[in-house]
């Protein structure tokens, strides 16, 4: 399938022109901090109609952190459709029904519109699926169009803000927001719930005051922990000696860093579960009390009204299964289950319904749930992390050309892109599968120790500053030395 029908449908819809000149690293800068003021902005700004003492399940928490999002505001729906239009239209491509050449200007700004336009359509339709489900509850069903309208309109404005982050910015604005995002629930946190934590165990006395108040931080200190390994993994990498033949004596390393792909595989996985998951609540609330095969892959039930009728969650089935539907370890005076000991014991002891349409329910431990999760969450970021690396040019064919065309080669080694291919396919691959399971491990790990901001929160925000920080290395040495970014292209 060609995609020239974009060329008439792309007049309709508003693009960001980029700068005619390339902008210097200062000028990204202010046009950063002006687009992540205006997300904040957006951030904290609840949608007029919304009933924000309802918004309190934990999912919701983790929906806001991996979409960049904040739950009840008027960019509820955050980077959800941008992702995911992202995700259904490079799974085409990969599939072949689409056929592009994304070297080709023209092709590309055609598929750049495609993406644009099914995540504004997406955005629509979540808008309209969080509000009638329940996630974000109306306080009256007379203000449900209102809501729904807020919510597409802001879920429309981050989809724009993010293009003109990648035009204007440092980096794409997916990965600023969400780190954006985490560092704001971190420090909001930490005041607003585990510090007050810590003073009543405190205020509360006994033997035991010192080891609760300390106890209160333990999200605190995952989430510090996860960052430490973060870091540490980042660093680690394989090194190949180069070699630049137009000027001899000149030589350089190809760094295969050991997360060959970052953090992207968990970016993608995760939002593709928490997809699922907000259209599975709108199909039982379509459905109404559902039987059958649709109960035994979502099992939703009622437990509330809102404004916009019935509050439904998620409390079995597949679809709980996969999800990463565990309460968090605070306090219950601030929306958690009790503390680390009552979390633990939830996870040892706690069952949820299986509908099995041949038999009936069924009960399954939690502990099952914790395994079929980070499982799931593995080998979703395998797949995602292999056709990444596929699609997006880093390959180990798609790099022997390119350090081909750069004038680079192996040392020892003919200077033949073959060569260089089979050098390099003794690495990437493995490297790129065994980074995507540690990735995925960690996130499942750093969710599972209900650390503040999100464990995976904490995780995405180490892999986006590191790689921020090696853009801004890189625009450094451009601009010190504009010879190199000549020779680079």
């Amino acid at each position: 399938m060609a995609l020239e029908f974009m060329d008439k449908i792309s007049r309709f819809i508003p693009t960001i022109k980029g700068p005619s000149t390339p902008l210097s690293l200062r000028e990204k800068m202010y046009w950063t901090a002006g687009i992540l003021a205006i997300y904040f902005i957006l951030y904290n700004t609840y949608a007029i109609g919304v009933n924000q003492q309802a918004v309190t399940q934990p999912l919701l928490q983790l929906v806001s952190i991996i979409f960049a999002a904040r739950i009840g505001s008027v960019i509820t729906v955050g980077i959800g459709p941008i992702v995911l239009s992202s995700i259904v239209l490079q799974l085409i491509v990969g599939s072949g029904i689409i056929n592009i050449e994304m070297g080709d200007t023209a092709q590309r700004a055609r598929f750049q519109t495609l993406q644009k336009v099914a995540a504004i359509g997406i955005a629509l339709v979540e808008s309209f699926i969080f509000v009638i489900t329940g996630y974000v509850p109306a306080a009256s069903a007379s203000v449900v169009g209102l809501v729904v309208l807020q919510l597409a309109i802001g879920a429309i404005t981050i989809i724009y803000l993010d293009e003109i982050m990648t035009k204007y910015g440092i980096t794409s604005g997916i990965n600023i927001f969400i780190a954006a995002g985490v560092s704001f629930s971190i420090v909001a946190g930490t005041f607003s719930i585990l510090i007050p934590e810590a003073i009543s165990a405190i205020q509360a006395g006994g033997s035991a005051a010192l080891p609760n108040a300390l106890l209160a931080f333990g999200p605190l200190i995952s989430a510090i922990g996860v960052f430490l390994v973060s870091i540490y993994v980042y660093e680690m990498k394989i090194e190949l000696p180069l070699s630049f033949e137009q000027l001899r004596g000149v030589g350089g390393r190809l760094p295969i860093p050991f997360l060959y792909v970052s953090v992207l595989p968990v970016i993608l996985a995760s939002s593709l579960e928490l997809s699922m998951t907000v259209w599975l609540r709108f199909l039982a609330g379509v459905k109404g009390s559902l039987s059958g095969l649709a109960k035994f892959i979502a099992l939703y039930q009622p437990v509330g009204t809102t404004g916009g009728g019935t509050t439904l969650q998620l409390n079995g089935g597949l679809a709980y299964l996969i999800s990463p539907t565990f309460p968090l370890p605070y306090s219950a005076n601030y929306g958690g289950i009790g503390g680390y000991s009552t979390y633990f014991t939830y996870l040892a002891t706690h069952t949820t319904q299986l509908f099995l349409p041949w038999g009936g329910f069924v009960l399954v431990p939690e502990w099952i749930h914790v395994i079929i999760y980070t499982l799931v969450l593995v080998i979703l970021c395998v797949v995602f992390g292999k056709f990444w690396v596929e699609m997006t040019g880093q390959s180990p064919k798609a790099m022997s050309e390119q350090l081909g065309d750069m004038g680079w080669q192996i040392p020892g080694f003919r200077r033949d892109p073959r060569i260089v291919e089979g050098v390099l396919n003794k690495y990437i691959p493995t490297i790129t599968v065994l980074g995507s399971i540690f990735v995925g491990l960690l996130a499942a790990l750093a969710t599972l120790t209900g650390a503040i901001g999100s464990g995976m929160g904490v995780l995405l925000t180490v892999g986006i500053i590191y790689m921020l920080f090696q853009q801004l290395e890189q625009e450094r040495i451009y601009e010190t030395y504009p010879i190199l970014e000549k020779i680079a292209k």
